[in-house]
């Protein structure tokens, strides 16, 4: 009958497709993928021969989400760039998807989260605290000069050089002076200096100046018979001499209360 023919048909059809070549029992019923070109080592066909891509423009249209996305071939983003400089639709289509593209894909910093580190030193504090811990009245100076040092250590040779005014009270008047980035620095050398004499370290200014000057002092004198202006050399001295006065604070477990002559007056 036709039905019986069309069934004979039917079952032939899908052992010849899931029993392979003549149907033979056992052989793959999903046939195996093809070698793709580049493996055979033969070389490739050109992608466009003949010349350049030639797209009807309901094509060139449809590609224009794929080309914002930067998602087009070569010869593909070619053909739609060269058809939106002559369309002025497809144009403005195509710098509306651009658009929309670049909020969808924000651009990322690299550079680390400034809370970084902070939160690491804090999670390896809590998992072991420290065996000599920095008082807690001078935790701020050592939060602040790494702070400061993290800064310095990203800037370039030229920002060391650029200007900045100090200004401060003296004999009940404002008083300022001219200096740069690594004259602050110096500065900031010279006056701390004063604190690491307290606690019995060597002064940064050796002979330079008497232990018990004035910080303004103490600061030109360094100016004076250091190189002028002073360079980024200044940072490594001053670094060191933040990290023994901490040290040394931390090992004697100072409390805060040992008097600091700056010359004129004591704190």
């Amino acid at each position: 009958t036709a039905t019986g023919a069309g069934d004979a048909r039917a079952r032939g059809t899908v052992a010849g497709a899931g029993g392979g070549a003549g149907g033979e029992p056992g052989a793959p019923r999903i046939p195996l993928p093809r070698a793709s070109v580049e493996d055979t080592g033969r070389a490739l066909p050109d992608a466009v021969p003949g010349g350049p891509l030639t797209l009807e423009h309901h094509v060139l249209t449809s590609l224009l989400g794929a080309w914002a996305l930067a998602a087009c071939s070569a010869e593909e983003a070619a053909a739609v760039e060269a058809h939106i400089g002559e369309c002025e639709p497809c144009a403005d289509e195509a710098l509306r998807l651009r658009d929309a593209v670049a909020l969808l894909q924000r651009p990322e910093s690299l550079d680390l989260d400034p809370a970084l580190r902070t939160r690491v030193l804090e999670g390896c504090l809590e998992r072991r605290p420290p065996r000599i811990p920095v008082p807690e009245w001078a935790t701020p100076y050592d939060a602040e000069t790494a702070r400061l040092d993290a800064l310095l250590q990203d800037i370039g040779d030229a920002e060391w050089h650029a200007p900045v005014r100090l200004r401060w009270f003296e004999a009940d008047g404002a008083a300022s002076r001219r200096t740069t980035v690594a004259g602050v620095i110096a500065h900031l050398l010279t006056v701390d200096g004063l604190v690491a004499v307290a606690l019995g370290l060597a002064d940064p200014l050796g002979d330079i100046a008497a232990p018990t000057s004035a910080p303004a002092g103490r600061t030109e004198a360094y100016w004076r018979a250091s190189h002028f202006p002073p360079t980024r050399a200044v940072r490594a001295p001053w670094r060191e001499q933040s990290h023994s006065i901490v040290r040394t604070v931390s090992f004697t477990g100072d409390s805060g209360g040992m008097p600091v002559s700056y010359g004129d007056f004591e704190l």
